[in-house]
């Protein structure tokens, strides 16, 4: 099992339509294709002997490594460095535009910058998470793996008198190689998807003009931010981390690329993220909004516009809206099990396909009615036929609100009356209110407002616990959910009333840990699976927020700079923490990133209105 990698040893690059990882050592061990929700076609990070890789290292014996971004860009640099030479294999995948296709293509720069180096490398995919065979055919330009469902064309980079400076390796099915570089020489390897069409050589210039594109899109994307806060450089390759898992198509943000890696090493806790949440909207358009890239924040509540059009009426006791959607706006992701990979280090099941898409989580109204309301006052307003299915949508939510669900952690230890779920559906009906005032629209304004009235009694009555003076995690109990921090921000309640004061002292009593914060305590309150987990990152940076909101600025920041030094060597995050301070759970997680940017926009603004506040 030590020959896994890390989980946060890795580094981000894509298309906007899909994404590799790569590691430290510069070995590709997770890609899918077309599609961020495509089964895979190197999986190794999930099964290091049937997932399939594409490794390129040098031949020295020993060697040490180094990772970067090219500054302001997805561009990623793997640095070698030995005792003969020093070199470089540089990863990025050229943009592909809003048009859905199956071409793609992955490019693999190998330089030498000192001295001299022979790398060698294979690429061995598994296509369809491993279950579909293919073939290899070798050509003088470079080779073609054949599948069913797809192929790949590895071109190779050269010049004319190269003669075999590049020399390319049949095996049975993987394509091993080796190349010889002297300082200053590039060279490399550029894989193309299905339809790539056969090998061809690829001049070195050529190469370097996709290079050149490729940092041009990015620093000119990354130019529209209007930050400039204390945090810029993390807040920055956040965004670029969100906008790697941004479906150029649709707009959709996937929660991860990856699928399965475990909240707890050998555990059950092992889901797929490459799908987008409708709970993703509010963080999103928030952080995004935030930044000044309205384009990927119109682009996302297009997307959501158009689950509400399409699911409004609908309802019944799963709710009008999916939890969850792929990419492409299709609910079809039924849940199933890769028995035939042995899982992150061991940890199985592999899990593709998510069995949580269907669950009753009310809070999705909420969240998906405050993006729809953060938009509208950024001038992104509904269509007359938007307002209808969204009026159609409240109508049942007033007739729903008030029942058990499995709440927003998609515990599967049975529904429960879920504190947060009320929040947010009183946020629903509270900016849909608004939102019809504001435009004058057509709106059952008695009926929303009673069920608005109604549920923020109710969470004041049966959500707050008076011996533990803190509101919990669902009625009838007296388990915390750090998820409740978002209570002033979406406005319940006020940051300085003091049920809200009492609450966050009793958060950072039973759910913090050295500034670190756990969603729930699952031995407190079952969620239905085995094992325990980390803290969750998401969470922490939440904890920032409110901290901020309620004016304690200076242990908010202090939380902020801990949290900073758990990203991993880029600046990614996975989705939890453990007590090593590895990363766990999917990787990167948008959740977190979201988070991360909002949270230092509002502990900028809370720091700059104090006294003495600026710079």
């Amino acid at each position: 099992m030590d020959d896994y990698p890390l989980i946060e040893n890795h580094g981000l690059i894509g298309d906007l339509q899909t994404a590799a990882l790569v590691t430290t050592d510069a070995t590709i061990d997770w890609f899918c294709c077309p599609r961020f929700d495509s089964p895979s076609v190197f999986g190794a990070l999930l099964d290091r002997h049937k997932g399939g890789h594409f490794t390129v290292r040098p031949t020295a014996d020993t060697y040490a490594t180094k990772q970067l971004y090219h500054p302001d860009t997805a561009v990623l640099v793997t640095r070698f460095m030995t005792e003969a030479g020093a070199g470089e294999v540089v990863d990025f995948m050229p943009v592909t535009g809003t048009t859905a296709t199956d071409r793609h293509r992955l490019v693999r720069m190998l330089r030498c910058v000192r001295g001299s180096m022979t790398f060698e490398g294979e690429i061995a995919p598994r296509f369809d998470y491993g279950r579909k065979p293919h073939e290899l055919h070798i050509s003088e330009h470079g080779a073609l793996f054949t599948s069913e469902d797809m192929d790949l064309a590895v071109h190779a980079v050269r010049e004319p008198q190269d003669d075999r400076l590049l020399n390319i390796l049949s095996g049975d099915k993987d394509l091993r190689f080796t190349l010889t570089l002297q300082a200053g020489q590039q060279r490399g390897l550029l894989m193309e998807s299905s339809p790539g069409g056969p090998p061809h050589e690829v001049r070195v210039a050529e190469f370097g003009q996709l290079f050149d594109e490729t940092v041009q899109f990015w620093r000119s994307w990354l130019g529209q931010s209007t930050y400039s806060g204390r945090w810029r450089e993390a807040v920055e390759r956040s965004a670029v981390t969100l906008k790697l898992m941004t479906y150029a198509p649709t707009g959709a943000v996937v929660a991860a690329p990856t699928t399965a890696l475990p909240e707890q090493l050998g555990g059950e806790r092992n889901w797929d993220y490459r799908f987008t949440w409708i709970r993703d909207a509010s963080f999103s358009v928030y952080a995004l909004l935030g930044l000044g890239f309205k384009e990927e924040a119109a682009a996302f509540i297009s997307w959501l516009h158009d689950r509400v059009k399409e699911e409004a009426g609908q309802g019944d006791g799963t709710g009008p809206l999916n939890i969850m959607y792929r990419v492409d706006g299709s609910s079809d992701l039924v849940e199933e099990t890769l028995e035939h990979w042995e899982g992150y280090r061991g940890s199985a099941p592999v899990r593709i396909g998510n069995g949580a898409a269907s669950q009753l989580q009310l809070d999705i109204y909420g969240e998906a009615l405050d993006s729809i309301y953060f938009a509208h006052r950024h001038g992104m307003h509904l269509d007359n036929g938007g307002w209808t299915a969204l009026h159609t949508l409240l109508d049942w939510l007033v007739d729903h609100w008030d029942q058990p669900g499995e709440g927003l952690w998609e515990t599967r230890g049975g529904r429960k009356d879920f504190t947060y779920g009320r929040v947010m559906s009183w946020v629903a009906f509270d900016r849909a209110l608004r939102i019809a005032y504001d435009d004058g629209r057509p709106a059952a304004r008695g009926r929303w407002v009673d069920a608005r009235d109604e549920i923020y009694t109710q969470v004041l009555s049966r959500g707050w616990d008076p011996k533990k003076q803190a509101f919990v995690q669902h009625y009838g109990d007296d388990v915390l959910d750090s998820s409740l921090l978002r209570m002033p921000t979406v406005g319940f309640i006020t940051p300085d009333d003091p049920m809200w004061k009492s609450t966050l002292d009793a958060m950072e009593r039973e759910l913090v840990s050295d500034s670190l914060v756990y969603r729930y305590n699952p031995e407190a309150s079952p969620d239905g699976l085995r094992g325990s987990e980390g803290t969750f990152s998401l969470c922490t940076f939440m904890y920032v927020d409110a901290l901020a909101r309620a004016g304690r600025t200076d242990l908010a920041r202090l939380v902020l700079e801990k949290m900073l030094t758990y990203a991993n060597h880029l600046g990614l995050y996975s989705e939890e923490i453990d007590l090593t301070g590895r990363q766990l759970g999917n990787f990167p997680q948008a959740f977190t990133h979201l988070a991360l940017i909002d949270a230092a926009i509002t502990l900028d603004a809370t720091l700059n209105q104090a006294p003495g506040g600026g710079r």
